[in-house]
């Protein structure tokens, strides 16, 4: 009972796997190793908002070198993201999930226009303060979500503003 070689669930996934491979090329690359972290946590903060700050790093200087460390931090070409969600302020794994989440969705629709203004630059996005318990009783609500979404959109957006004006 071996199933036919020409099933129809071939077609939808090597059309889906074609799309995804187009998208890889679009999508930031996401921070991993705990120096990479450091190396974003030590540099100024780009802008800030009430629970979250966001930290950027510039991986040419203005004349165009780069420096020796940079290539073993950040390999390849394209934009690179990062989030921290720190247990202090988000204590149950749904809701840092959740955060963590709408911060690569929202910096996935904002990281390249920062590039356009920061070339060769990379970003880590970190959570600073609790959310109120009381205000967010659902460690995972669409109420939460939404203020995430809006606060971590208003992030992005300022970073943007002050990219604009240091050029």
């Amino acid at each position: 009972m071996a199933a036919a070689p020409s099933s129809t669930r071939g077609a939808p996934r090597a059309a889906s796997a074609w799309l995804s491979e187009s998208r890889l090329s679009l999508k930031a690359r996401r921070l991993r190793a705990q120096p990479q972290f450091e190396a974003l946590r030590s540099s100024p903060p780009l802008a800030r908002t009430e629970h979250f700050v966001l930290h950027g790093l510039a991986l040419q200087t203005p004349v165009g070198q780069i420096p020796v460390q940079v290539p073993v931090l950040f390999p390849g070409e394209g934009p690179w993201l990062g989030a921290v969600t720190p247990k202090r302020w988000a204590k149950r794994a749904v809701t840092r999930n959740l955060i963590r989440r709408q911060i690569f969705g929202v910096g996935e629709e904002h990281v390249h226009a920062l590039r356009t203004m920061m070339p060769q630059s990379v970003f880590l996005v970190r959570l600073k303060m609790a959310y109120g318990a009381d205000q967010f009783r659902s460690a995972a609500s669409a109420l939460l979500r939404d203020a995430v979404r809006t606060e971590l959109q208003r992030l992005f957006t300022r970073a943007a503003g002050m990219s604009k004006g240091r050029t």
